[in-house]
């Protein structure tokens, strides 16, 4: 009797690490073909991703994706909810990775915003984090010059000072204001 109990549990073990594999190929082979023809998902995207498990797979229903001046969080399978944050609004982004999210090549942004809506919020688990964080460094940067938009560490700073200390560059156009 414990023999046919241990070879059904073995039979069901087996037969789960086989449809896991399976899972993983297909995943792999699917991203694999939507890289290598370019698609798409959101159009004038400049990157995509989802949401991954701890082993780095993208099996999960939160879509991430950026342009030149937003952020768009898609979240849900049955009921959806769709979010853009202004790049502009964003304050800060951290780049948090645990040891095993190392071990998986991912890693979580957390991001500080002034959106209504959204507030602060992470982009959790997705790949090539390091080069993501850079490139959402580089975009807010560029959206808040566009913007005219400033933040309060960089009102007043010495470089704002003219020559008699008085004088200030409040809008940033290299002229004391008056």
């Amino acid at each position: 009797m414990l023999d046919m109990i241990l070879t059904g549990l073995l039979v069901f073990l087996i037969a789960v690490v086989v449809i896991f594999i399976i899972a993983v190929v297909i995943t792999v082979i699917y991203e694999k073909n939507r890289k290598a023809s370019g698609k798409k998902r959101k159009e004038g995207s400049i990157w995509e991703d989802r949401k991954r498990n701890c082993l780095g797979l993208p099996w999960s229903f939160t879509k991430y994706s950026l342009d030149d001046q937003r952020f768009y969080l898609e979240r849900g399978l049955l009921s959806t909810r769709y979010d853009e944050v202004r790049l502009y609004r964003m304050t800060d982004v951290v780049l948090i990775r645990s040891l095993m999210q190392k071990m998986f090549g991912i890693g979580t942004l957390k991001i500080d915003s002034s959106d209504k809506s959204l507030g602060d919020f992470r982009i959790i688990n997705i790949k090539d984090s390091e080069r993501v964080k850079e490139l959402f460094s580089q975009k807010i940067e560029e959206q808040r010059r566009a913007n005219r938009v400033y933040s309060r560490e960089s009102i007043g700073s010495p470089d704002d000072l003219d020559h008699d200390g008085m004088d200030f560059d409040m809008d940033g156009d290299g002229h004391p204001d008056d």
